[in-house]
């Protein structure tokens, strides 16, 4: 019959606790939902209802104040924590809660949260929690709520307690009162009480109170509960038999079921996996085990049974690793009054870790062993406190002796199968004289272990049977001989190699090979003696030709292929060379010119075709596709920029001086134009980099970036740009973007002149707002549409800015309306992590207003190519984890006095380094004016 007595469910007459417990999971959801709010009720009532122990958290949120939470009310332990949030009804139905064991923490923090259980402009909320039975949790815990002042239940809240409840209250009723089961205890007391007297002190293994001393009185089970009693631990598989000496399997044993004890577990988590039983031969849990771990910590012996005198438990013990240790020490054996020896017979090695033998005044044996050889090699001290333990005269007196057969290592224990190392031989982990070697079948291992010979050595009378475990190493055989090795019978039907092999024995028992033709075995060494019928010679000579011509012929397919696409390629790169190498003469556009050597090609539309868009820019879109020259049938992989011509003119219709120039264009960090397509819009062919942008690259690849390969790149921009600039080509776009990877070494502008191509008689265009390249433009481009090669040295240094800060956008939580704006102000931006302030210097030297002072891309090739020479000098690159950062959140660090003394600083910008100017941009040029830096 089934009874309740102090909250817990019981059996009776026998009283103890019911074999079947109602269990259930819990959730891991927080603050999210499952579905809309009658699926999540639904789902909680067929979880919960009857439940009493949740093996795992309570969860209840975005709850309506008109369901019913009754079926919480069974519920008496919480394995993890309590989170009951945005709520809407006024009591949590939970009076039989006992103990919140907190194994998991909402947050990692709390056990038990209570938060936001009210609507601000509503009528219903939360107004008692109803957790009269709860008395404690076993991690640290914290009730969370919102304490605001607008609350319509504050003033509820703050209503007294009822005069029987002492000022400690679950809500304003006298039932209400909370049980206090630690506070109030005696000091005597270890844990838990049910009264303030020391008589009234609950058992050690109680949690959250009890109602007697016993371990049967308990609310709840610190450890676990078995049958209805508190232990420390589940009876384990194996117990020491004190007759027998012997580990014996109990029939008792129980399986560890979150924190209960149980015969057997769920079928939702079998223990008859593979490994399983090697692991719970020890824990004996409940749990899903694929693969036996070996135990790594600490193992702790408190207490030891007064009929053992030794720790034979231990025999099987080889090494102590030592990873964790007490006080310095590995190994402790200390104040065990019934001990007489150690018998650590299989102990070989402490890796790390002292020894503390002490205070044990029976024990032997322990002054033999050689400790210098169990302890670890290595050169860090492991400390030997070996004292107060039996003299060894003592011991010697009464017997207690290493035996005869055991070396100068000593011994753990009496006999010889204890010695720490035998003087001669060993069998079996016992010392021994000798091996059997001549009225036996054993040889002597170099470790001096006695072991067998092979079953198929034949037994020599006065004299040694074998000399290794191997079939080869016998002196004679049992059996047959198959060349060295001895055999019970010789190979039929064997793989050996590329055939199947088939012997027979013959008169001195050596096997012998049957004739090649046999293919069954034979009897003897000829084709007669072969058995069965011979197969058809023809058919086989089919089969084999047939297998050859058919792995030719594939051989030959395959060969054919790779040769036809290796041919394909090198025709590709012939062509491109030969294409590249070759341009055409244009007459000159007035007279007295020369003719202009152009290495691009004037291409017609049907010579290209597009394959994949690969991103659009300011002024067009750049397609993959295909150049298949005319009179010619290669395929050259390129890159097609179309450039569309929106004002009307027909600018693209004709070839003009512009087009001219950047087909004429050859420079190994410019991207080489191939080929000029005129239409009403322009598409020019160029080479296709598969690397992509500098911008992609440096974003993708910024943990594996150099000094060197940054420096470097600025120099070959640099050395582009100077280049553009020899042609009075200006680029307008210049920014990390426009740069291409010919190779990860290799930098080369691309997308330079066009505007010249759309504009080439006023130079006066407008950008689109959401394409405009505002960030990168001086400020003369931005304010007046002056275009010059000082201009692009600005936009080469918003470039190199971009390079040193891994691809992050400049200004970037600004628009581009507020730019021109900030930078009238002086405001510039900031130094990257990885620049030293001599290259930061050299950008803001980019950034004068004055563009006369700007450098020339000239000298900024020289200044880099030198920064070059020392990379780290200049570029400072820690070994970097994934770190994001915005450009505008570069704190600065310590402010440097202005370059010009005597001037006045202006406000600084949080996010930004601060240009200070003493004129207004709009003062004419060449005015003499100062102006103060600050980084």
């Amino acid at each position: 019959m089934e009874v309740e007595k102090n909250g817990l469910k019981q059996c009776e007459p026998c009283g103890g606790l019911c074999p079947k417990v109602a269990v259930c999971y819990g959730t891991q959801n927080a603050l999210s939902t499952t579905g809309n709010s009658d699926i999540q009720y639904n789902l909680m009532k067929d979880m919960y209802t009857g439940c009493e122990i949740v093996m795992g958290n309570l969860e209840i949120t975005m709850m309506d104040h008109t369901r019913d939470f009754s079926f919480l009310q069974s519920i008496r332990e919480v394995t993890g924590y309590i989170l009951f949030a945005l709520n809407r009804f006024s009591r949590l139905p939970l009076d039989q809660l006992r103990v919140i064991r907190g194994t998991t923490l909402y947050e990692n923090q709390y056990a038990l949260a209570v938060m936001i259980n009210y609507l601000k402009d509503g009528q219903h909320g939360l107004q008692e929690l109803g957790l009269t039975h709860l008395t404690g949790t076993q991690a640290d815990s914290q009730l969370v709520k919102t304490a605001s002042t607008d609350n319509k239940y504050y003033d509820y809240i703050l209503e007294p307690c009822n005069e029987a409840c002492d000022a400690q209250c679950w809500g304003p009723g006298n039932d209400t009162c909370q049980i206090l089961t630690k506070t109030v205890c005696a000091p005597q007391c270890n844990g838990r009480c049910f009264g303030r007297s020391p008589s009234e002190c609950c058992h050690i293994e109680c949690a959250g109170g009890c109602t007697g001393p016993l371990d049967t009185d308990c609310f709840a089970c610190r450890n676990f509960n078995n049958s209805g009693s508190c232990v420390p631990l589940c009876p384990q598989t194996l117990i020491y038999n004190k007759h027998t000496f012997k580990l014996e399997p109990n029939p008792n044993a129980k399986y560890q079921y979150g924190s209960i004890c149980v015969a057997q577990c769920p079928s939702e988590s079998p223990h008859t996996l593979p490994y399983t039983h090697m692991l719970t031969q020890t824990h004996r849990c409940c749990s899903q085990c694929s693969f036996y771990v070996p135990p790594k910590n600490i193992l702790s012996i408190q207490s030891w049974p007064k009929n053992m005198s030794d720790l034979s438990v231990f025999s099987n013990l080889q090494t102590i690793q030592g990873r964790t240790l007490y006080k310095g020490y590995s190994l402790l054996v200390m104040r065990i009054s019934s001990l007489t020896s150690l018998r650590l017979r299989s102990l070989q090695k402490i890796n790390d870790g002292g020894i503390y033998i002490t205070g044990n005044k029976k024990l032997c044996y322990h002054d033999t062993v050689n400790w210098t050889r169990i302890l670890s090699s290595s050169s860090r001290q492991q400390r030997r406190d070996i004292k107060d333990n039996r003299p060894r005269n003592k011991c010697v007196n009464d017997g207690h002796v290493c035996d005869p057969l055991c070396s100068s290592d000593g011994c753990w224990g009496a006999g010889p199968n204890q010695c720490v190392s035998c003087k001669k031989y060993s069998r079996g982990g016992t010392c021994v004289p000798d091996c059997m070697f001549l009225t036996g079948r054993e040889f002597a291992s170099p470790s001096g272990e006695c072991m067998p010979c092979h079953p198929e050595c034949k037994v020599q009378a006065g004299k040694e049977t074998c000399t290794g475990p191997g079939a080869d190493q016998c002196v004679a055989c049992a059996s047959l001989q198959d060349g060295p090795h001895c055999v019970s019978s010789c190979p039929e039907g064997v793989m050996g190699g590329e055939e199947v092999i088939f012997k027979y024995p013959n008169k001195q028992g050596r096997c012998e090979p049957c004739h090649v033709n046999c293919t069954q075995g034979c009897f003897g060494p000829g084709i007669g003696d072969c058995v069965g019928h011979f197969d058809s010679v023809q058919a086989t000579t089919a089969i084999v030709l047939g297998v050859i011509a058919v792995l030719f012929v594939s051989f030959s397919v395959f060969v054919l292929t790779v040769l036809y696409r290796r041919g394909l390629a090198i025709r590709r790169k012939r062509a491109m060379r030969r294409y590249m190498e070759s341009g055409e003469s244009f007459e000159p556009l007035d007279p007295g010119e020369k003719g202009a050597k152009v290495h691009a090609r004037i291409l017609k539309p049907t010579e290209l075709r597009k394959i994949k868009l690969l991103g659009n820019g300011v002024f067009g879109s750049v397609y993959k596709g295909i150049w298949i020259p005319e009179g010619d049938t290669v395929k050259l992989p390129v890159a097609i920029k179309v450039i569309q011509d929106r004002s009307g003119r027909q600018t693209f219709n004709e070839m003009t001086d512009h087009m001219v120039t950047m087909g004429s264009l050859d420079h190994m960090n410019v991207v080489r134009t191939l080929g000029i397509c005129p239409g009403d819009s322009l598409q020019l062919v160029t080479q296709l980099n598969s690397q992509g942008s500098l911008l992609e690259h440096v974003r993708n690849c910024k943990n594996k970036l150099s000094p060197q390969r940054l420096l470097n790149w600025c120099v070959q921009i640099a050395k582009g740009m100077y280049y553009l600039e020899e042609n009075r080509v200006v680029h307008r776009n210049l920014a990390a973007r426009n740069v291409l990877l010919k190779n990860n070494y290799t930098a080369q502008i691309s997308d330079y002149g066009i505007a010249d191509l759309l504009y080439p008689d006023d130079k006066k265009y407008f950008y689109n707002e959401l394409k405009a390249p505002i960030k990168w433009m001086a400020l003369e481009s931005i304010l007046f549409r002056r275009y010059t090669h000082q201009s692009d040295v600005w936009s080469y240094g918003v470039t190199v800015w971009e390079m040193m800060s891994y691809g992050v956008e400049p200004y970037t939580t600004m628009s581009p309306q507020e730019v021109p704006d900030l930078l009238e102000k002086g405001e510039r931006l900031s130094q990257p992590a990885i620049c030293t302030i001599d290259v930061y210097m050299v950008m803001v030297k980019c950034w004068m207003i004055d563009e006369n002072v700007r450098p020339t891309f000239k000298e900024l090739a020289n200044e880099f190519t030198r920064m070059a020479r020392d990379p780290p000098r200049y570029l400072v690159i820690k070994v970097r984890k994934a770190v994001y950062y915005s450009p505008l959140s570069v704190s600065v660090q310590e402010p440097q006095p202005p370059l010009k003394a005597g001037h006045s600083q202006s406000k600084r910008h949080p996010f930004l380094s601060v240009l200070c100017l003493k004129r207004p941009f709009l003062s004419p040029p060449g005015s003499k004016s100062n102006f103060c830096l600050f980084l």
